[in-house]
């Protein structure tokens, strides 16, 4: 707590030999970022330039790695700040912002691979039926809940945390980032906050996974029924989407779980997990969907192509 300027920071101690380490820090942060960026909108951009990549299934791969970004950039720029900084601190409405932002776009991937996952059991399991369901409004209102739905819950929490009526008695975090650790804060938590988080959780992360793994267990059973190519394709354009769904699901539990337990984690051991979230994640995704969607890799080859020919 700084009196003199009225200001509440919060220290954020999960950085490991910072002082000593800060220059590779930055640097490998940095890169990591700039490859993250490029990476990810270097597919999107191949969406957008190649006509025949203007289908449902590629445009809500083109928002997915679109929201890789935006998660990025909730980190990135505070962590590569503190590094160099001789303290690692954030003010409290800073530190409530960010954790916003980071259950904001986050959770927004379990709606976008749930809205895929229904793009792909109508393609496969109805395919006559494909283009009068998926239309150009139907993907815009998909888009839409998928984002409008995370930002509308991640405001509750927000509201009450920035009440006047929640008092801190802790300030530091045992992180890097204002995520759920923020509830270590708290001196007391509010029953209200604590049921909404249940509330919360059930609504956009695990309601969004049952649709995807109902969605897809549909799909593993008519491509069962069905020949060899339906059997080829669905392997094809639902094993990516499984793949990340099931590394989003793995950090989302420690996210949920670990993060918010008062456990003798070392700071290695919580640097470590951390740097899962930040870092692999978000470089995952496109590498996922780079090398293993064939249209998209087909393009990608041709882009390296021209790259080396200039």
């Amino acid at each position: 707590m700084n009196n003199e300027m009225n200001v509440t920071y919060i220290f954020l101690d999960g950085y490991v030999e910072v002082n000593k380490y800060k220059y590779a820090y930055f640097l490998i942060m940095l890169s990591a970022f700039i490859l993250i960026i490029c990476s990810n909108l270097s597919i999107v951009y191949l969406i957008w330039v190649n006509k025949n990549l203007h289908e449902p299934m590629y445009v809500f791969i083109a928002a997915l790695l679109v929201n890789c970004v935006l998660y990025s950039t909730t980190t990135y720029p505070k962590l590569l700040i503190d590094f160099l900084s001789e303290e690692q601190r954030i003010t409290y409405p800073a530190c409530l912002l960010q954790f916003y932002l980071f259950y904001f776009v986050g959770p927004a991937e379990f709606f976008l691979l749930a809205v895929m996952s229904y793009d792909r059991y109508v393609s496969i399991c109805k395919p006559l039926l494909y283009p009068a369901l998926m239309t150009n409004t139907t993907i815009t209102v998909f888009l839409v809940f998928s984002w409008f739905m995370p930002a509308f819950h991640a405001s509750i929490p927000l509201i009450m945390l920035s009440s006047t009526k929640v008092k801190l008695c802790n300030f530091n975090i045992k992180g890097m980032f204002c995520n759920n650790a923020i509830y270590t804060l708290l001196c007391t938590m509010p029953r209200s906050l604590a049921i909404y988080g249940v509330f919360a959780i059930l609504d956009i992360v695990i309601l969004p996974i049952l649709f995807i793994l109902f969605s897809y267990t549909k799909i593993l059973i008519i491509s069962y029924r069905s020949c060899k190519e339906v059997r080829r394709k669905a392997a094809e354009t639902c094993l990516p989407h499984l793949l990340v769904l099931f590394s989003l699901t793995l950090l989302s539990v420690y996210d949920i779980c670990i993060v918010r337990v008062d456990s003798q984690f070392s700071k290695t051991a919580r640097l470590f997990m951390t740097l899962q979230i930040v870092l692999y994640h978000p470089l995952f995704n496109p590498f996922i969907y780079g090398f293993k969607m064939k249209e998209i890799y087909k393009h990608l080859k041709q882009l390296f192509r021209v790259g080396r020919q200039l």
